[in-house]
């Protein structure tokens, strides 16, 4: 009974094998020295720019995912789109046409959500923010007419002045972070 699997035994054996025998063999046959350029983090032949630990804004994974969900649906409609004339000859293809019409209809329904909703919209306002959608970043120096119409000269100028000295001051934690 055993030995029935002796042969799957035998191939786990030799593919492990093969696989520490490879290792073991180009750390033999392979140089070793060390250098500051070769051990630096790589980036598509470019010099590393920042930290290798940060945050991706979520919207890039919302954007990949959308892309995904499209890229899915090609997968899908294809080997349809394969055996189409075929199942015209057969006299299904009208139902496979409305199969594939529902399918991307309820796809365009969940795109057409997401626009709705927003999820696309690179810049988004921020409620209650004055400034509406031009608010992309805080370190943003603020308007004149933020200050108000009857503001005087000198308290835009202070508002200025304090912004500026905010923005110096992030940017500072922000270095000491990294």
């Amino acid at each position: 009974m055993l030995m029935a699997y002796a042969s799957v035994a035998a191939f786990f054996l030799v593919a492990i094998g093969f696989v520490l025998g490879s290792l073991l063999f180009g750390k033999l046959l392979r140089p070793n020295n060390m250098y500051a350029e070769k051990v630096a983090t790589y980036e598509c032949g470019e010099a590393p720019v920042g930290p290798a630990w940060f945050n991706f804004n979520p919207r890039f994974y919302i954007i990949a995912l959308i892309y995904i969900i499209f890229d899915v649906e090609i997968a899908f409609i294809y080997p349809v789109a394969a055996v189409f004339k075929r199942w015209v000859d057969q006299g299904s293809g009208l139902f496979a046409l409305i199969e594939i019409f529902l399918f991307v209809a309820i796809l365009m329904l969940g795109f057409v959500y997401v626009v709705v909703k927003g999820d696309l919209n690179w810049i988004r306002a921020i409620k209650g923010d004055p400034r509406g959608a031009q608010n992309v970043s805080s370190r943003s120096q603020p308007r004149a007419s933020l200050a108000g119409a009857g503001a005087s000269e000198a308290a835009q100028s202070a508002l200025a002045g304090r912004a500026a000295l905010a923005a110096r001051a992030a940017v500072a934690e922000g270095g000491a972070e990294s």
